[in-house]
């Protein structure tokens, strides 16, 4: 196999992690004069598509969000995963409470995966360096080893899950295998934590991934609900224990995807 030009001047991989990259477009090229302003501001604010390249050796295996595969070049086989309609079932039940899709297809072989170009930024994590597991924020899943192991994790209190703003279930990834995250918030900006038998409290639902370990919960900013009151914070997401975070320390912005869609609209 030989494939020319996916990098060039324009894309360049600019992450790597096992057999995992990130190859990112440094200006959209393909625009029309309806689009090109857009484009070319966008470049220059960082705003890029980007696309994960994994690479299969025969010893390891990708496991993908549904419909995330551009296209495989090589001697790659698909399969679900579905051993049954009880299987299926669970699997509707997981998607649907961490918004993932039911179905995760693994690829296995030797070859070249590419998935879908996204505008949004590309984290690539070593599973193994989460101890317990790493519980990410729904919607973020894009792509792991097929070593690393999907469970769906439940709140301990109720209050997390009605106050918190993160939902009752979220997936936990374990094991050992490198996955690859879609965020909303360039590495760059965010901010790894390590607690040791700690507590940190956070103003909002800006942390992207935390250790399994941790004890999440929401609790007043002060002893009294008064004085959360009157110090305006009123309640904060509270994690306890041994373990680390990542955490933005800005809201992602929620319109992300309304300028990038000029791009795509029709003149």
């Amino acid at each position: 196999m030989n494939i020319k030009n996916l990098t060039n001047n324009n894309r360049i991989i600019t992450s790597s992690l096992g057999n995992f990259s990130v190859l990112e477009y440094g200006a959209d090229l393909s625009l029309s004069p309806v689009t090109a302003q857009t484009g070319f501001f966008m470049s220059k604010m960082g705003v890029r598509r980007r696309q994960v390249i994994i690479n299969l050796d025969g010893s390891n295996t990708a496991v993908l969000q549904a419909g995330a595969m551009q296209w495989m070049l090589g001697d790659i086989n698909v399969k679900t995963n579905v051993k049954g309609v009880g299987d299926f079932m669970g699997k509707m039940f997981k998607g649907a409470v961490t918004k993932e899709s039911a179905v995760k297809p693994e690829y296995s072989g030797i070859g070249t995966l590419a998935l879908e170009p996204t505008y949004k930024f590309i984290i690539l994590q070593d599973v193994s360096q989460w101890s317990g597991g790493m519980v990410i924020e729904d919607g973020m899943f894009l792509a792991c080893d097929g070593s690393v192991d999907h469970t769906i994790v439940t709140r301990k209190n109720a209050s997390s899950a009605i106050l918190g703003g993160e939902g009752l279930f979220n997936l936990c990834l374990s094991g050992k295998g490198i996955a690859a995250l879609e965020s909303n918030v360039p590495m760059a900006e965010l901010v790894e934590i390590e607690l040791n038998n700690e507590t940190i409290k956070i103003d909002g639902s800006l942390a992207l991934c935390w250790s399994a370990g941790l004890d999440f919960t929401v609790e007043k900013s002060t002893g009294s609900l008064l004085g959360s009151a009157v110090s305006g914070e009123g309640l904060v997401n509270v994690y306890r224990g041994t373990g680390k975070l990542l955490m933005s320390p800005v809201a992602a912005t929620k319109n992300f995807m309304s300028a990038t869609s000029m791009l795509t609209a029709k003149p």
